[in-house]
């Protein structure tokens, strides 16, 4: 089994969460998804699992970040074209999400970033794979 990672976040209102991910395109694992949890599948190997609070809490001792005051994690998404970036962006903001900065274009790379319905902190971003090639 190849290893794979699992965000977890926590989220206010699962279902409206599951709504705006289900907009940007992702589907949910049923098997791993109930009244306290959801298993959004990004990729083959990375999941991520949004938590209501009470049950987010559960599992640390920390302080749940105020998302409008601080920052916990960026989650970074690499997609295959810049094309990608802005659909998935343009869709975050057609679903409720914030922007977060200025579009980043370093012509090999490019990046968009938004807020989600938490606050949590979402970049999507392409890179030109022969710039990194031989690297």
């Amino acid at each position: 089994m190849s290893t794979k990672i699992f965000v977890n976040l926590p989220v206010k209102d699962l279902g409206k969460s599951i709504g705006f991910f289900e907009q940007l395109g992702y589907s949910f694992n049923p098997q791993f998804t109930d009244d306290n949890a959801a298993c959004m599948v990004i990729s083959d190997d990375i999941y991520a699992m949004l938590l209501v609070e009470p049950f987010f809490k559960s599992f640390t001792d920390k302080e749940i970040v105020d998302t409008s005051k601080g920052a916990e994690a960026i989650v970074a998404l690499g997609v295959e074209s810049r094309e990608r970036v802005d659909e998935l962006a343009d869709k975050a903001l057609a679903a409720g999400a914030k922007p977060s900065k200025e579009p980043m274009d370093e012509g090999f790379m490019y990046g968009r970033s938004f807020q989600d319905l938490d606050g949590h902190l979402w970049e999507v971003f392409y890179m030109d794979p022969s710039a990194v090639e031989g690297q």
